[in-house]
């Protein structure tokens, strides 16, 4: 945790971070548009709080990324609110939900490339890949972070055409009723 946390804070990147006690929970990574977490200190990258409405948070237009577990909830949310994921996943559904982020849909980076205990990071290691995720190095052309970012917000539009009439959800759950009521039997 000092170590993820150490690298946060030399990336220079401003985020609001969510931890129950000891354990990282997530970590909104600001975009940078200026805007104020810590009221009592503007200066201040970081704000950490031990709770938040997190899909709201990742709704907010100021959130450039989600460093997240990968959870399905978290997931959910992320795609929903069109925000990139930075993955850390550490073991059970969590490390498919990350192939799925990084591989299938390209809307998220891997944070460590190892799952469990294997997964220590160094703030060095942290630094470099939290600005590379938020594209900060702008000598630099990034145009995985681009691509990402271009992703994220095809699946947000995919998510949120879904329950509109003929989206996906309509879609499946109109054909999912007419099965039923078409049942041999019925």
């Amino acid at each position: 945790m000092e170590e993820i946390l150490a690298g946060l804070q030399a990336s220079g990147v401003r985020y609001l971070l969510v931890s129950r006690g000891v354990h990282l929970t997530s970590g909104y990574i600001h975009g940078g548009d200026g805007g104020e977490y810590n009221k009592k200190d503007t200066r201040s990258q970081k704000f950490i709080v031990p709770w938040c409405d997190q899909l709201r948070v990742l709704c907010h237009s100021s959130i450039g990324g989600f460093l997240t577990h990968c959870g399905w909830n978290s997931v959910m949310e992320s795609l929903y609110a069109g925000v990139p994921m930075l993955t850390f996943s550490v073991s059970f559904d969590q490390i498919p939900n990350r192939k799925l982020i990084v591989d299938d849909l390209k809307v998220g980076m891997k944070f460590t490339k190892e799952f469990g205990e294997k997964a220590l990071v160094k703030r060095g290691e942290v630094e470099k890949i939290v600005k590379k995720f938020m594209d900060i190095n702008k000598d630099a052309v990034n145009n995985e972070a681009k691509e990402m970012r271009r992703r994220s917000s095809e699946v947000k539009e995919m998510c949120r055409k879904a329950p509109e009439k003929g989206g996906s959800y309509d879609t499946n759950l109109n054909a999912f009723i007419k099965d039923i009521l078409h049942f041999p039997g019925n």
